[in-house]
């Protein structure tokens, strides 16, 4: 799959430990709108999905975890790959924290379930909405995200929503 970007915060220690976490995301569009998961505690927006347990594969994953974050059931035969960000910096943990974000456009069905919200989700109060490109990275980019934690990796995850929301707006006119 292409690189989209690379995030390196450059503040890791090489040679040190090591967590690596691959993941999936899904770019879902319905009338011109993306499926996105506001966090209304934060009050930011990302892409629907989450990290690859070690016995699934990126379809198998980005399935459970858009089904999990916003109700959404994935027609599998409509996957295709639009490209990865790489993000690098320190763990809180670890020295490197290595996360490969593998993000693929797929479509719905109409049916939809009940979401299936981890604690922190649900702490966060992850709820689905349809919105513009242009509106999600105007809430990441100019609204305050209260209670934010200072160590928080919160600011990472919105420049790498923000880019590939970015991305998308230029290429594909979101």
């Amino acid at each position: 799959m292409r690189i989209l970007f690379e995030i390196d915060k450059k503040d890791y220690i090489t040679g040190g430990t090591v967590t690596r976490r691959p993941s999936v995301r899904g770019i879902i569009v319905r009338d011109g709108r993306l499926a996105m998961v506001h966090s209304l505690k934060y009050d930011y927006y990302k892409f629907p999905g989450g990290g690859i347990e070690p016995d699934e594969t990126h379809e198998q994953a980005l399935i459970r975890e858009v089904r999990e974050e916003t109700g959404l059931r994935v027609l599998p035969e409509s996957i295709r790959a639009f490209g990865m960000v790489r993000r690098l910096q320190r763990g809180w943990n670890e020295d490197l924290f290595l996360q490969e974000n593998y993000y693929y456009f797929c479509e719905v069905s109409d049916l939809t379930a009940a979401q299936m919200l981890d604690d922190y989700e649900a702490e966060e109060r992850f709820t689905l909405e349809f919105v513009t490109a242009a509106h999600a990275r105007d809430v990441n980019l100019t609204h305050p995200h209260p209670d934010q934690k200072p160590d928080s990796q919160l600011p990472v995850v919105i420049e790498r929503e923000n880019r590939v929301l970015g991305m998308l707006q230029k290429h594909n006119g979101f």
